[in-house]
């Protein structure tokens, strides 16, 4: 149990021999017992925090200490930048270059055959129903072509 809170019981307790004594009234008791209790918990949060913020202001003046600017250090933080820069023009470059890489390649010659496959079923299908119309309405394959758009030249993919 941390050390600030209260015991009921102890409280309890030293309220009764107050009491006992003839002393003030509970509520008098009370009072004045919390607030001793009280003002002893600011005491040692107050000293908490000023342990606290002793240690951290130790530990910036430490980190300080590495930081002085110096030529070294002005020409390491601009060669870090310089680095940095390059680093972003490097990676933008390759960027540029990720269509020749050989995953990308694959990945594209596996879509490719299945475009190709698409494209023979799709060119299926208008070669049936250019038949399917021929037989059906007896129109002539020239007929056909101009009124669903198709090119002359229309055939499979090789």
């Amino acid at each position: 149990m941390p050390q600030h809170l209260l015991c009921p019981t102890s409280l309890s307790r030293c309220l009764e021999d107050r009491w006992c004594e003839g002393g003030d009234s509970i509520e008098n008791l009370a009072t004045t017992f919390l607030g001793r209790h009280l003002n002893a918990v600011e005491q040692r949060s107050d000293s908490q925090a000023k342990q606290r913020k002793a240690s951290l202001v130790k530990a910036v003046e430490k980190a300080k200490e590495g930081r002085q600017d110096t030529k070294e250090r002005s020409s390491l933080l601009k060669e870090l930048k310089d680095l940095r820069e390059e680093k972003t023009r490097l990676l933008a470059q390759l960027d540029q270059y990720k269509d020749c890489d050989p995953e990308v390649v694959e990945d594209m010659r596996k879509s490719n055959v299945v475009a190709k496959a698409a494209v023979s079923r799709w060119t299926d299908n208008i070669f049936s129903i250019k038949s399917w119309t021929k037989k059906k309405f007896a129109f002539d394959e020239n007929r056909i072509n101009k009124a669903f758009g198709i090119p002359e030249d229309f055939d499979y993919l090789d």
